[in-house]
């Protein structure tokens, strides 16, 4: 029987960095609800350029299972008339420049606010200004899916491999069989999880997806990358022969 906790909190929209002096606070964002996800301290000073490296990197650990998952909007959310925002950016420019490009792109976006506490959080994720920023972030991240989506079925590499149907999906992720596909991507539009009568599959396949390390992410189907989706069926696979 598959837990109904996933189906209530919804699906992961993005991680909401809240970047104090000597602390950050790490939170999932999910359609429904926000959820905490880590909390990383700054051991050392800010000024000591090792002692920000060192913290700085401490919060990409800490964001990479998220990453992993497939959610690709991040969310910086510091004090006003702070630099925190624009020094750890440079910091992925610097040392993470792989998340500029390609399948591993994360579209990231500021705001002011103290992201510190979950009532905080929880206010701050719900008001007009931060859903916007969320909304214009994730089309970034709609129009990179779309373009990788793209990229796929028009690919001419013979290892490509896209699946279109649930019971396909099931079977490469949930029974593979011995079968040497491994999948990357999987994508499904937030209509087509909503509206399926198959509702605890779906569910146990983006669970079991997310524990097998797939990266997972659930579409507004009105972006450009919904649609495209829509018109495949609602549900794809991105997959490789290795």
């Amino acid at each position: 029987m598959v837990s109904k906790s996933g189906y209530r909190r919804g699906y992961a929209v993005a991680v909401l960095v809240g970047l104090e002096e000597n602390s950050a606070a790490l939170w999932r964002v999910y359609s429904k609800v926000v959820k905490p996800e880590a909390t990383v301290n700054c051991e050392g000073a800010r000024k000591t350029p090792k002692d920000l490296y060192n913290f700085h990197e401490a919060i990409m650990k800490a964001l990479k299972p998220s990453l992993k998952e497939g959610v690709r909007s991040v969310i910086l959310a510091t004090s006003p008339r702070t630099n925190y925002p624009q020094l750890f950016m440079e910091h992925v420019r610097r040392h993470h420049p792989w998340l500029a490009k390609g399948e591993n792109m994360v579209s990231f976006a500021e705001i002011t606010s103290s992201g510190g506490t979950r009532l905080g959080v929880v206010s701050l994720t719900k008001s007009p200004h931060c859903r916007k920023i969320i909304q214009d972030d994730t089309s970034e991240e709609t129009e990179n899916l779309l373009e990788l989506l793209e990229s796929r079925l028009n690919s001419s590499d013979a290892r490509d491999v896209v699946f279109y149907s649930l019971e396909d999906v099931e079977n490469l992720i949930i029974h593979p069989s011995g079968s040497n596909i491994k999948p990357d991507f999987l994508l499904l539009t937030d209509k087509y999880l909503i509206s399926s009568r198959q509702k605890n599959r779906i569910n146990r396949l983006m669970q079991i997806a997310v524990n097998k390390k797939v990266k997972t992410r659930v579409v507004d189907a009105e972006s450009p990358a919904g649609i495209r989706l829509g018109q495949l069926g609602g549900i794809v696979c991105l997959a490789r022969t290795e």
